[in-house]
């Protein structure tokens, strides 16, 4: 399918090994999913454009690059804030604006609890943040709320995705790249990704 990437990059496989493990503690789940986020926007960042700039080595002149784009970061909550943590450390300077929403049990559908964007928009480019693409409808709300804010050009970076959910984003927005640790099986009958890694942000903040 277009736009959609998911890694196949040795150490997005081994770490992702890990973080699958039910034995895997809190304490190590969050350091693997800060690890695998930052793997993950290393490969979705490649197409961003630089502007050229002059610098000073202590030895001479020479040409670099300097980022055109200003940055977000919108982890959605709770489980997207290891990512952003993950993120942040190779992008200082980016944005983080922090979007709430969660899946309502019964009907599988996101409902918005928190949004504190500003009236109009800070950065050039978001990066949507969250371990689990399963159901599509919180990336889909999610990105409904950015294009309008005024975004220009939106990423969603997801350390598992189901194929139910990559289609149902897909559907809404192709234009939105989806880069991936890997793609899963399919959901079960309650909305979770099979074979999965559990619910990432109880194991994340011990609450399972």
């Amino acid at each position: 399918m277009k736009n959609v990437f998911p890694s196949k990059h040795p150490l997005v496989i081994h770490k992702l090994a890990k973080l699958r493990d039910r034995k895997t503690e809190p304490k190590k789940f969050r350091e693997l999913i800060r690890e695998i986020a930052a793997l993950l926007t290393y490969e979705a960042t490649s197409d961003l454009l630089i502007t050229p700039i002059q610098i000073e080595t202590p030895l001479e002149s020479i040409e670099g690059g300097s980022l055109q784009h200003k940055i977000g970061l919108i982890p959605i909550l709770r489980a997207g804030l290891g990512m952003a943590e993950g993120v942040w450390e190779l992008m200082p300077s980016a944005e983080v604006w922090h979007i709430g929403l969660f899946r309502d049990e019964e009907t599988l559908k996101p409902v918005e609890y928190y949004n504190k964007l500003p009236i109009e928009p800070t950065v050039s480019v978001c990066l949507i943040l969250d371990p689990m693409l399963a159901t599509g409808g919180s990336a889909i709300a999610t990105v409904d709320i950015l294009k309008e804010w005024g975004v220009e050009k939106i990423k969603f970076i997801g350390v598992i995705a189901s194929p139910e959910g990559i289609s149902a984003l897909h559907n809404q927005h192709p234009d939105v790249h989806i880069h991936l640790a890997a793609i899963d099986r399919e959901l079960n009958d309650i909305g979770y990704i099979l074979p999965g890694l559990g619910d990432a942000g109880d194991r994340q903040f011990g609450t399972a």
